[in-house]
C-alpha cells in the first residue's frame, strides 16, 4: 500500500511547473511594457486577468506557453528569444498572478 501511495505522489504533476520568481524577472524584462499589472495596452479586453484568460481559453500553462512561444495577432513570438525553460517560468508567473488577482 505504501508503495502505491508513494508512486501516486511521485508522478503527480505539480500545479505550477516553472519558477515563478524567475518568471517575474523575465516578465519584467520582456512583457511588462504591454502587460504591466496584468493589463494589455494594445487590446484592452485581452488582459492577463483570470476572467479574460478563461474567456479566451488561455487559462492553462500550455495555452500561455504556446501564446508566448508563437505569438498571435499583435503579440510577437518569443520562441526565438526565450528558452523553453524561460517560457515555462513566465507562463507559471502569469498564471499564478492571474489566480491571485494581480
Amino acid at each position: 500500500m505504501l508503495a502505491i501511495a508513494l508512486l501516486t505522489v511521485s508522478f503527480a504533476r505539480p500545479a505550477m511547473a516553472g519558477d515563478a520568481a524567475n518568471g517575474a524577472k523575465i516578465f519584467s524584462a520582456n512583457c511588462a511594457a504591454c502587460h504591466a499589472g496584468g493589463n494589455n495596452v494594445i487590446m484592452a479586453n485581452k488582459t492577463l486577468k483570470l476572467d479574460a484568460l478563461k474567456t479566451y481559453g488561455m487559462d492553462s500553462l500550455d495555452a500561455i506557453k504556446t501564446q508566448v512561444t508563437k505569438g498571435k495577432n499583435a503579440m510577437p513570438a518569443f520562441g526565438g528569444r526565450l528558452s523553453a525553460a524561460q517560457i515555462e517560468d513566465v507562463a507559471t508567473y502569469v498564471l499564478s498572478k492571474a489566480e491571485s488577482g494581480w
